[in-house]
């Protein structure tokens, strides 16, 4: 018969065991990597306008649902422009160069949009503020993949995106109660925190692109090989497994666009106000705050393939449970569901992302990448505005559990003919230490960061 302290003796063991967890979570990583995690995770908590933009144009201006989404198309469309051009400036210029460009233009560009009156000036200057945003995301993704061992940047990158959701939560919830007094402090705040952004990266980190003549390492594998012949954009378009995990990734973003486009529209339409979407969204940051890192290990050694089926039919049919939503409750409750999706498919992915790169083309396959959320920047709100209007909500919903399931045939076909590991991969770990002395947290992990899959950063 256990003795009454039984149960009080062991929850030093589980809190021991917890605390073990968070030390190996963020074990071993580089002090440059830290400032620039707290320059994403600066950058998101100050990310007011992308989210509220379609909601600020419908119910503060009384815009049609077309026209807030003409709006986010051309933001979409200032993404496709940047983050090709950007990716090229990540490899010739530099990644931190990019950054300060990027950022700096930015700051200026949200703070004019706020001031904007006429809607053909609207139109024009979001779609500037759409290309200076996604500029700096290859670089970023660039600059991680130089800084960080190979066999911890899955690990890495599921931080970096953890960063990016306490950001939002933060910001999505906040900036909810902030509109109902105004919608220009979004647009100054947001100036504000990406112009402190700016600084931080001016300030604390260095370049990181490799030299010309650094030939990818054993533990750092150029796509499957070690060449480091010149990388141009036509080599991208030609890596015929890139571009199909490109494609897939286009496929999914079509799908979370809608959250920032379709579903603001659609509960405005139903009597909500911006403060129901925010706490509505924020539902998102916040589950990917409290389950990145713990989902991240418990799926660490599943299989890349059953991760990433399973995480887009989360994301498509969570969308589609969108469609049953009446209450704020129920609309957190599909917004759960996709969101385990995309906390699964994110680390995953942009392991696969980071392993197919060659280690000078960085910079144009991160671009190339990025080019996918902004190409879907620019169709998911033509199409989720034209769909809400021509033939309602609930037809877009069902559409998105369509796609959803033709994202994860996809995966499953790419990955049965993607091998688990590379050779060079395998001989690495077997003959070199790790980085750390712990285990990589995240998700498909060695194998997505080395080995096999992917996904980036969103969202956002």
């Amino acid at each position: 018969m256990p003795t009454p302290t039984a149960p009080h003796e062991s929850r030093p063991g589980r809190l021991s065991g917890l605390r073990r967890a968070a030390v190996d979570s963020v074990a071993g990583l580089p002090r440059q990597f830290w400032w620039l995690w707290t320059s994403t995770l600066i950058n998101r908590l100050g990310a007011f306008v992308a989210t509220f933009l379609a909601l600020y144009l419908t119910v503060e201006r009384g815009y049609s649902a077309s026209y807030a989404g003409l709006v986010g198309a051309l933001y979409g469309l200032g993404g496709v422009i940047s983050s090709v051009g950007a990716g090229v400036l990540t490899d010739r210029l530099g990644r931190r160069p990019t950054m300060l460009i990027a950022q700096l233009s930015t700051s200026v560009s949200v703070a004019l949009l706020g001031f904007m009156e006429d809607p053909v000036a609207i139109a024009v200057v979001a779609g500037v503020v759409g290309m200076a945003t996604n500029a700096s995301r290859p670089a970023v993704q660039a600059m991680m993949a130089d800084i960080v061992a190979p066999e911890d940047r899955v690990r890495a990158y599921s931080l970096n995106y953890w960063a990016i959701n306490l950001g939002f939560a933060v910001s999505s919830t906040a900036a909810g109660l902030i509109a109902q007094h105004g919608y220009l402090a979004l647009f100054l705040g947001e100036s504000t925190l990406v112009l402190t952004c700016a600084l931080v990266v001016f300030c604390k980190l260095p370049e990181s692109r490799p030299a010309a003549d650094t030939p990818a390492g054993p533990q750092d594998p150029a796509a499957d090989g070690t060449s480091t012949a010149p990388v141009s954009m036509l080599t991208v378009l030609r890596d015929g497994r890139f571009m199909t995990v490109v494609g897939l990734n286009l496929l999914l973003a079509l799908l979370f666009q809608q959250a920032y486009v379709s579903m603001p529209v659609s509960m405005g339409r139903d009597g909500f106000s911006s403060a129901d979407f925010g706490a509505v969204i924020a539902v998102n940051g916040v589950l990917i705050v409290l389950l990145q890192i713990p989902v991240t290990r418990f799926i660490e050694h599943r299989s890349p393939a059953t991760l990433l089926v399973g995480s887009a039919l989360l994301a498509g049919y969570g969308f589609g449970l969108t469609a049953l939503a009446g209450s704020v409750a129920m609309y957190a409750l599909a917004v759960a569901v996709w969101t385990l999706g995309e906390i699964i498919n994110s680390p995953t992915q942009m392991g696969l992302v980071v392993r197919l790169s060659p280690v000078h083309g960085r910079g144009r396959y991160q671009g190339m990448y990025a080019l996918s959320w902004s190409i879907a920047s620019l169709t998911a709100p033509l199409i989720g505005g034209t769909v809400i209007d021509h033939y309602g909500a609930n037809t877009l919903w069902a559409g998105c559990a369509a796609v959803g399931t033709v994202a994860a045939l996809g995966y499953g076909l790419l990955l049965r003919s993607l091998p688990a590991t590379s050779p060079t991969t395998t001989a690495s770990a077997s003959s070199a230490p790790s980085a750390s002395s712990t285990p990589s947290t995240p998700s498909a992990s060695s194998a997505s960061s080395e080995s096999a899959p992917a996904t980036g950063e969103p969202v956002t």
